[in-house]
């Protein structure tokens, strides 16, 4: 249970997370995420990243069990650190990244899937930023590259979700197929690629990265700033508080 990866006999590698109930994330498993996906990219035998998960959902963000039960803001930090590198390794990954969501995509989820190069979706896909009602910020910025602008900011002012047909026909999700032909459509998209010439897709990933009109690191480091002044504030505490002894669920 965690994340594991396999490589497959035409260059994909399936990074896949497995951490019950809903893959929310400890702080290690970030870490996990991010040598895994990092690790792959690196890899001169793997031409692309399926990036997929078992269970429930597609991931549900960070452990907030972790974080209430851990004194101090060590695992706040350590949650903080671990998401932004998750984030920037899928971005930053050699080779392009596929991400195969299933269920519910949020929070981290949303960092995951915003920075993959192509998402491809099941028909029961949700994307989401509960944030607010945790009593945090982070991830707009990866939002942004999935919905237009007025509609990410409703997402993140009531935490409502966009289902996977809204964002295939917004382009943001290239395909929404049954859940269970998730998985084969991924990895079809993923040989497509692998197909190619590998010296060429690594350069035009590099490409693709040096023209985006957003620096995706820079900006959500600054959002992050703003989840830890709410902690000092008392907001953050008091939301996740709540979320524990309320109910379980998502981060």
């Amino acid at each position: 249970m965690g994340v594991a990866t396999t490589v497959r006999p035409d260059g994909v590698a399936e990074v896949v997370i497995d951490a019950p109930p809903v893959n929310a994330l400890t702080v290690q498993g970030w870490y996990d995420l991010a040598d895994a996906i990092t690790t792959a990219g690196r890899d001169r035998q793997v031409r692309a990243v399926v990036l997929r998960a078992e269970g429930r959902g597609f991931n549900a963000g960070v452990d907030i069990k972790e974080m209430q039960r851990t004194k101090g803001f060590d695992a706040l930090l350590g949650a903080n650190r671990g998401c932004f590198a998750a984030f920037a390794a899928v971005y930053e990954c050699e080779v392009p990244v596929v991400a195969a969501v299933h269920g519910f995509c949020l929070g981290g989820g949303i960092g995951l899937a915003g920075n993959a190069d192509i998402i491809v979706a099941s028909e029961d896909a949700t994307f989401g930023l509960p944030e607010v009602d945790q009593g945090a910020l982070g991830a707009a910025t990866h939002l942004a590259r999935l919905v237009p602008q007025h509609l990410m900011r409703a997402m993140v002012y009531t935490c409502r979700t966009a289902t996977a047909a809204q964002l295939h026909a917004y382009g943001s999700v290239l395909e929404v197929v049954p859940r269970e032909e998730l998985r084969d459509a991924a990895l079809r998209v993923a040989g497509r690629i692998a197909g190619k010439d590998p010296l060429v897709i690594r350069r035009a990933k590099e490409s693709l990265n040096g023209i985006d009109p957003v620096d995706v690191k820079r900006s959500y480091r600054f959002e992050q700033g703003f989840t830890f002044e709410l902690s000092l504030a008392g907001a953050g505490d008091r939301h996740r508080d709540a979320f524990v002894s309320g109910r379980e669920g998502h981060a």
